[in-house]
């Protein structure tokens, strides 16, 4: 009676394992703080591990995939419809998770690496900068920007003058 796949459902500080053998059938269903949890894999064998993807999912598929597990993240829209009806708690969104990604036809989402995290706050810094940047353009005020080209000083109108590049 060996586990093939767990479930476990995120949280800030504790975290619900909801682990099944080969037939489907509950083996272990447990809460764990976060202080616990690489304990808890570091003892088992590989296996499949299912989160909902968010963003701590992607940090902690690193670090089980690291352990030896493999790890698969389900979109939330995904598990939601396996939730029984009434039961919205840690442990019935773990046992939802595991459900979920025993269906033959469920798409995972892809495991982003660091460098890829990294690269997507790049951008929301620069829609952020940019957003800061356009209402003042629209009620009249520019945003000089600076040599980097990030944000920069706002003047009155007529006043920004860039320096040659």
């Amino acid at each position: 009676m060996s586990i093939t796949m767990i479930g476990l459902d995120t949280a800030k500080s504790v975290f619900q394992v909801h682990a099944v053998d080969e037939t489907g059938k509950l083996v272990i269903r447990r809460k764990l703080r976060r202080n616990e949890l690489i304990a808890f894999f570091e003892k088992q064998e590989a296996c499949t591990v299912v989160m909902e993807a968010c963003g701590a999912a992607h940090h902690w598929a690193r670090v089980l995939t690291g352990l030896g597990h493999d790890v698969k993240l389900i979109a939330p829209e995904a598990v939601r419809p396996f939730v029984k009806k009434g039961k919205k708690n840690d442990a019935a969104d773990a046992a939802a998770i595991c459900e979920a990604a025993s269906r033959p036809g469920m798409r995972f989402v892809p495991i982003k690496s660091l460098a890829h995290l990294i690269q997507d706050m790049a951008g929301i810094r620069r829609r952020v900068c940019n957003r800061g940047r356009s209402p003042g353009n629209q009620a009249g005020v520019a945003a000089c920007r600076t040599r980097s080209g990030s944000g920069g000083m706002l003047t009155a109108p007529g006043t920004c003058r860039r320096s040659p590049r």
